[in-house]
């Protein structure tokens, strides 16, 4: 727990404009905590024509403001002073640690900084760009930034764009893929010789019994 300073006030004028100070700050300190950036998510949902949530960068997928999992009205003071922390992550390289941010959320703060994303608020596109396409935290094979693009979810591998998955599970399983129709081929090679066997036994008789 945090100390509680003591406050000696001369008179009820002096302690009212005090609370009333502390109320104000710590107003607006929730406000401020409790703002999600939706112009990210539209712009993921307007490009990929998907329909998207906060989840994408949020533990909840409501986004931070509430009271549930994830949200500014079920933290804890620990988890608050980790929410204050990562809110003075303004310049790229530190490490994030949000409890209302996901692993997304914190690398996006991290790699970019605060600063940079409320820049990109204005641009959205930039973000993808600005994030760079090398992370990929569900080892999917689609870097995090086109997931965002794409309007699918960088934390599970099993959501993705339908395609690019494909794609990127035939290059990724070539050599078995290879191998099983290499295996085929054989096998059926070996199924029409043996049958030719077959046959020509049979005629081989037919001819003696002739």
């Amino acid at each position: 727990m945090f100390p509680t300073p003591m406050l000696k006030c001369n008179s009820p004028s002096v302690f009212l404009q005090v609370t009333f100070a502390s109320f104000i700050m710590s107003f607006g300190l929730c406000i401020q905590v409790g703002i999600a950036y939706p112009e990210f998510q539209q712009f993921s949902e307007k490009n990929s024509g998907r329909t998207t949530n906060c989840a994408s960068c949020h533990e909840n997928a409501t986004g931070p403001a509430g009271n549930g999992s994830g949200q500014i009205g079920s933290l804890t003071i620990e988890e608050f002073a980790k929410l204050n922390e990562a809110r003075t992550a303004f310049e790229p390289g530190k490490d994030v640690d949000s409890p209302i941010l996901n692993r997304f959320g914190d690398l996006l703060i991290k790699k970019l900084g605060k600063r940079k994303v409320l820049e990109d608020r204005k641009e959205p596109a930039k973000l993808a760009s600005d994030y760079g396409f090398q992370s990929d935290i569900d080892q999917d094979g689609i870097p995090d930034a086109q997931e965002f693009l794409d309007g699918t979810d960088p934390q599970n591998q099993h959501h993705g764009d339908a395609w690019r998955l494909f794609v990127v599970n035939i290059n990724r399983y070539a050599p078995h893929i290879i191998a099983a129709a290499i295996g085929v081929l054989l096998l059926d090679w070996g199924f029409a010789r043996m049958i030719g066997g077959f046959m020509a036994i049979k005629r081989a008789r037919k001819k003696r019994s002739t």
